[in-house]
């Protein structure tokens, strides 16, 4: 018999300083430790990531451990440090010394600041990665300015295309631009290892959410960029088809994607109206789109007969994408989502089982599995600082002295 291979958590042996708060970076780091790598955040001794204060529930606040610092941190470790201290920044530095990788999504200059900044710490560790996120980059007319989710959802463009005409600009209902912000990092930090296994080298990353953000709207800009045509506020619609939005049913609404000929024919005869496919406001793609708003009632006419279940199953049985539009508890509880583990339990103590995410791409060689709940504050300074000869009354004279 063969025997199986077991899988392995591919970055293990990996070592990354965290120094991340709130989302950005600590949604990067989060992929880094699902995939196995040591997370190390570094954090204040006081209060640690802002995010602990964070939450829908002000007990677990009270506790460090508020819901949006519990929904980013699984798998790490807490070590606290004051940066500022003199003991602290030397043993910053011999953690530096040892680690492959260092994100931090301070402003451009704090790190520089405090003499920790990537020149000062290369020499330290030659083959460091050092991933730097911030609102606009390191450099430019705007690196320095402060920078919130919201205000880079603004200047992006972001919030200007979403909407319709009684409602723009608007805000996506989560904050896009952090998350695909952390994402864009920990493509890059993924990267800067493969480039330094090749080499040997390590190197600088400059991260900015406003640039990560941008080629998102890759599609909508082109319109602008090569076609020339500024955007059109559509609401629920999607511009590059017609039907191709959201409609109203019996029971409440579903989204319907006819986004090729044969889809758009395929609706005509789903929905018994066989003679839309000879109307001459609709026989072609860019006829139809142009005329959407004459289209959707007629098609809506005949939704509104039967539910949002009975369409998506009789659709999608003749290959037109089609689906229902789900709250978040019903979209989290779907089927397919329990089926593809997207959400992963963990036992937290002091509070109890959680569900958080896991790694979203399944390896067939690889895991990316929650192992740990994420960290009290502090709770592992034994840990890691012990590795740097600490011992215990080392600890509590640091302690003492406020260093952690």
């Amino acid at each position: 018999m063969t025997a199986v291979a077991t899988k392995k958590r591919m970055l293990e042996g990996i070592r990354v300083l965290d120094l991340t708060n709130v989302l950005s970076g600590p949604f990067a780091s989060l992929h880094l430790a699902l995939l196995g790598a040591e997370v190390i955040k570094i954090e204040n001794p006081k209060d640690g990531d802002l995010a602990r204060k964070l939450g829908i529930v002000p007990e677990y606040n009270k506790k460090l451990l508020g819901t949006s610092f519990l929904a980013q941190n699984a798998n790490k470790k807490s070590v606290t440090l004051n940066m500022k201290a003199p003991e602290g920044k030397e043993l910053f530095k011999k953690l530096v010394a040892e680690a492959d990788v260092l994100v931090e999504n301070f402003r451009p200059d704090v790190m520089k600041r405090l003499g920790l900044g990537y020149d000062a710490l290369k020499v330290l560790n030659p083959k460091l990665i050092y991933c730097a996120i911030s609102g606009f980059g390191q450099t430019g007319p705007d690196a320095l300015k402060p920078a919130y989710d919201q205000i880079i959802q603004g200047l992006s463009g972001e919030m200007a295309v979403n909407g319709d005409e009684r409602l723009n600009p608007l805000r996506t209902g989560f904050p896009v631009c952090d998350t695909v912000g952390g994402m864009n990092a920990a493509f890059a930090m993924m990267t800067a290892l493969f480039h330094r296994e090749r080499t040997g080298e390590g190197q600088f990353i400059d991260i900015a959410l406003l640039d990560s953000i941008m080629p998102l709207m890759g599609w909508v800009a082109a319109n602008l960029l090569i076609g020339h045509e500024q955007p059109v506020v559509m609401g629920n619609d999607n511009f590059t088809a017609a039907p191709s939005g959201t409609f109203k049913t019996q029971d409440g609404y579903i989204n319907i994607a006819a986004n090729k000929q044969e889809q758009w024919e395929a609706v005509c005869d789903v929905l018994a109206v066989p003679e839309l496919k000879a109307d001459a406001r609709f026989q072609e793609r860019d006829t139809r789109k142009k005329n959407r708003k004459l289209l959707s009632p007629l098609l809506e006419a005949k939704l509104m007969q039967k539910t949002t279940d009975h369409w998506v199953a009789v659709l999608n049985a003749h290959d037109v994408p089609s689906g229902a539009i789900l709250g978040l508890e019903a979209a989290l509880r779907q089927p397919q989502v329990q089926h593809r583990n997207v959400l992963q339990k963990v036992v937290m103590p002091g509070i109890g089982e959680l569900e958080v995410f896991g790694l979203t791409a399944l390896f067939e060689k690889g895991m990316g599995d929650v192992t740990s709940p994420p960290p009290t504050l502090g709770q592992h300074n034994a840990e890691i600082l012990g590795r740097l000869g600490l011992k215990e009354a080392d600890l509590a004279g640091l302690k003492a002295k406020g260093v952690i």
